[in-house]
């Protein structure tokens, strides 16, 4: 019974990541139970015995994209225990994922999945602030050590370092990828870097 039920989480995750395509190809506009079964060889029928509806795969969407910047910060955590290397490190898995996830963009600013549906709206800020308090401990972490500089808040360092991948992101999309965004996403990590470090580290 374990085994299926383990098999139907991995068959509904590989769903949601079809219609992550989807939508990166075609917009949220041209995600729909016969297209998304079309993308995946599938019958509709046997589609709708993991989904009933687009409004449940567009869930299943969100899920995904919040176990997945989730388990970024776990992978950098496990890498190195260094606080500025493992926000290094995020931010290009950050830009990876981006880059990786074109529908990335469209499904947490699409209005179609916001507009009357304030559960949904209330998720997706819950994991956007998930995120940010998982930096936060980053760089709570980093100032403990004396990395980071101690005379800013934590969650205020978070919220500026979700501010260097978004507006490269969102010209990278307008541009169809002709915008360098992990180029951008690097120059402006050492700016940021240079910014919240320890004034000791910087001296050194």
């Amino acid at each position: 019974m374990r085994t299926e039920k383990l098999n139907t989480e991995v068959r509904q995750e590989q769903i949601a990541q079809a219609a992550l395509g989807l939508v990166g190809s075609q917009g949220m506009k041209g995600l729909s139970m016969g297209g998304l079964a079309r993308r995946l060889g599938l019958v509709p029928s046997a589609l709708y015995r993991h989904f009933r509806s687009k409004e449940q795969v567009i869930d299943a969407i969100l899920e995904l994209l919040r176990n997945r910047l989730l388990e970024n910060v776990a992978t950098v955590c496990q890498e190195t225990s260094e606080p500025l290397e493992r926000l290094r490190r995020l931010l290009m898995l950050h830009v990876k994922l981006i880059r990786e996830n074109q529908g990335l963009i469209r499904v947490f600013f699409s209005e179609e999945v916001h507009h009357g549906h304030p559960q949904r709206k209330a998720r997706v800020y819950k994991t956007i602030k998930g995120y940010l308090d998982a930096l936060a401990e980053i760089v709570h972490q980093g100032q403990q050590e004396g990395a980071i500089r101690s005379d800013v808040d934590p969650g205020t360092i978070a919220v500026m370092f979700l501010g260097l991948i978004q507006p490269g992101a969102i010209l990278w999309h307008l541009s169809e990828g002709k915008f360098d965004v992990t180029k951008q996403a690097e120059r402006s990590w050492k700016i940021f870097c240079a910014t919240i470090m320890a004034e000791k580290l910087a001296a050194g």
